[in-house]
């Protein structure tokens, strides 16, 4: 069967494939178009094999979200000139409305179920994707949530988070929710807490985050308390430091032993430090140092726990994300509870091949 240059154009618009390609796959089909497709797409198979080793870290996080539920997806291809192309957008909105309609218990379980406004499966759309573009990618990860959610995608894909909400539907609906919704949810993607609520802190991770705080303000002494400070100081001048370090200290006037460090040896700093490590027991039984430790860790828990943020839009609410939910929610009169949220991170624990172009060249010249 022949064929003419607008078929080669033909199957080239259905498929995104080359010129080449698609006049090789005419050929060898004999010019049935249905058969060059099929071609393409085992070409296409093979093709993707042999790119599967590549590392693709680059990608989107897409998000959708109903009236009932919400989901991210991230899917990953090997360049950002790729990842921000609208095939491949296309593709991960396709993909995220699916996982909202279908609920599919993992990843493998998608890649195998019909694409929301499409034809084919998942797995489908996706190799119809890298038959156009050529690049290894992959659908990586996703989350669905059921119930009153919020979504925000940073930087064309960047970033996605989904923020879940317990209220009744009447009040899921009000634009002011909406907004509500959002903006916490842009606090998520800019500020990346760890929890919820303190309340989702074990107490293992307390005593951790508590060791952790103690071993680090001893490993700094002059961040502790002066009257712990200035017994260290005595004991490392009674023999400890060197007759240089201790002239120098006894040299400084009040206002320069503020900021005795700028003074003395880095190796008279290691030895206070040595010495704050050797008291450790006593030390943090000193009432004022327990003070010290739990002032950080409750500066760490505000860091950490979404609730306990200073919400950034200081010019809508001066207070906390958790006091920010609450005055919506006055102000809507009814009950508001975030309840959970998710952040993900377009290639986050994607190790990265590091090219070295250099010595590529320098191999293929020897």
């Amino acid at each position: 069967m022949a064929f003419t240059a607008k078929d080669v154009q033909a199957l080239r618009e259905k498929t995104g494939v080359g010129m080449m390609d698609c006049k090789k796959a005419l050929v060898e089909s004999d010019g049935d178009m249905d058969k060059a497709i099929d071609i393409l797409r085992e070409k296409g198979l093979a093709s993707a094999a042999k790119k599967a080793s590549r590392v693709a870290a680059e990608g989107v996080v897409a998000a959708y979200s109903n009236d009932k539920c919400g989901a991210l997806v991230e899917i990953n291809c090997e360049t950002d000139f790729v990842a921000k192309g609208e095939p491949f957008v296309n593709l991960a909105n396709s993909v995220v409305k699916t996982v909202v309609e279908t609920n599919p218990a993992d990843v493998e379980a998608l890649l195998a179920t019909k694409i929301a406004d499409g034809n084919g499966t998942v797995e489908e759309a996706v190799q119809e994707v890298f038959l156009a573009l050529r690049e290894n990618m992959k659908v990586r990860r996703f989350t669905r949530v059921e119930g009153h959610v919020a979504t925000y995608i940073h930087a064309g894909g960047t970033v996605g988070v989904l923020v879940a909400f317990d209220t009744d539907d009447a009040i899921a609906a009000k634009p002011e929710f909406a907004e509500m919704g959002k903006n916490i949810a842009m606090q998520v993607a800019a500020m990346s807490p760890e929890y919820l609520s303190q309340d989702e802190i074990s107490e293992d991770e307390l005593a951790k985050m508590k060791a952790i705080t103690i071993d680090s303000a001893l490993n700094k002494p002059d961040s502790l308390p002066v009257p712990i400070l200035n017994s260290l100081i005595d004991e490392a001048k009674a023999g400890k430091w060197s007759a240089e370090d201790t002239a120098v200290y006894e040299g400084l006037d009040q206002k320069q032993r503020k900021n005795f460090v700028n003074f003395i040896s880095k190796e008279a700093y290691a030895t206070l430090a040595e010495i704050a490590i050797s008291h450790k027991s006593e030390i943090s039984e000193n009432k004022i140092f327990v003070g010290l430790v739990q002032g950080r860790i409750s500066k760490q828990i505000k860091e950490i726990c979404l609730l306990e943020q200073t919400f950034v839009r200081s010019d809508l609410f001066d207070g906390t994300v958790g006091g920010y939910v609450n005055s919506v929610a006055k102000s809507l009169g009814a009950e508001i509870k975030a309840t959970s949220f998710v952040r993900l991170a377009k290639g986050e624990g994607i190790e990265k091949k590091q090219e070295d172009f250099a010595a590529e060249i320098a191999s293929m010249i020897k």
